[in-house]
């Protein structure tokens, strides 16, 4: 694991590279952090503790984005089943199939180049 100097944001990438969906959890507020930070946003308390979602989540809302270039794809919010909202897309359906309600689960999308990962969702079939 990272030293207690490298950045948050090194560290969930980190994560990241090995498959893992990172987001902190401050105990002087109960509650899950996303995206990852130095204090936490309700307390202001440097109480941060990683931790390792399931990668199951719910899509809150979605749009589909029409470039004038490429194929349109999908933007989501999606609530993980730990607390934390994220902005991502779901991927392997068309975009206009992605609904609010929708159950996914997370994977790595590879870096690319100097692109880093980066989390994104498939549909998760049988998930409650």
């Amino acid at each position: 694991m990272p030293n207690a100097a490298t950045s948050p944001l090194a560290i969930y990438i980190e994560h990241l590279e090995r498959g893992e969906l990172a987001y902190q959890f401050s105990p002087s507020a109960n509650r899950a952090v996303f995206y990852p930070r130095v204090i936490s946003p309700v307390t202001g308390a440097a109480d941060l503790e990683w931790r390792v979602s399931a990668g199951l989540g719910t899509v809150h809302a979605t749009t589909v984005v029409h470039p004038q270039q490429g194929k349109a794809y999908n933007v989501a919010l999606v609530d993980m089943d730990e607390g934390f909202r994220l902005m991502s897309r779901v991927e392997e359906i068309p975009p206009t199939a992605v609904k609010i309600g929708m159950r996914v689960k997370f994977r790595v999308h590879a870096k690319e180049g100097d692109e880093p990962p980066y989390p994104v969702f498939t549909p998760a079939e049988g998930a409650q």
